[in-house]
């Protein structure tokens, strides 16, 4: 399938986004993942890199370090508020919003899965964010109306249905 890039925020389900690695590798991806330096103290580094067999990228590389390869596609997940916000305006003040601000000007799939509460959700820059976003092909999987696919009490993270999308969308 090529090698999916998977950026992880700093939110709740974030621990958990080794299931969405043994999914997509279950499908025949080899994973790289990306993350955001917050979202460094939700996951377990060491046992991502154990799974994947690539290195967790947070920071951009220094002088004389290799380059990492180009992701396939992406998905962003849990995509919270403040990525999606800096991303749809251009910021790229971290390694991971510089994967991507670049990918969709390279013409990457890209899916976002976001977790972010009904309250941020509802608000105009957020709404604009995903407008904004969208208009530049990148798919966002969201509940009913703008709601994310998140409801109070739910433990559960529906990584499944990013990898539905994204090997619809390549």
């Amino acid at each position: 399938m090529g090698l999916l890039g998977v950026v992880v925020c700093a939110a709740g389900p974030a621990g958990g986004v080794g299931e969405l690695v043994s999914l997509a590798q279950g499908r025949g991806w080899d994973v790289q993942v990306i993350a955001t330096p917050s979202a460094l103290d939700f996951i377990d580094v060491e046992a991502l890199e154990r799974q994947t067999g690539n290195p967790v990228r947070w920071r951009y590389r220094k002088p004389g370090e290799p380059r990492a390869p180009l992701s396939d596609a992406i998905i962003v997940a849990p995509a919270t508020y403040n990525t999606v916000n800096k991303w749809a305006h251009g910021i790229s003040d971290t390694y991971a919003l510089g994967v991507l601000a670049e990918a969709p000007g390279m013409g990457t799939p890209i899916v976002v899965l976001p977790f972010v509460n009904s309250a941020l959700a509802g608000r105009h820059a957020f709404k604009q964010s995903v407008s904004t976003l969208r208009s530049e092909g990148v798919r966002f999987l969201t509940g009913y109306g703008e709601r994310p696919p998140r409801s109070e009490g739910d433990d559960h993270f529906p990584w499944h249905l990013a990898l539905r999308e994204v090997e619809r969308a390549g």
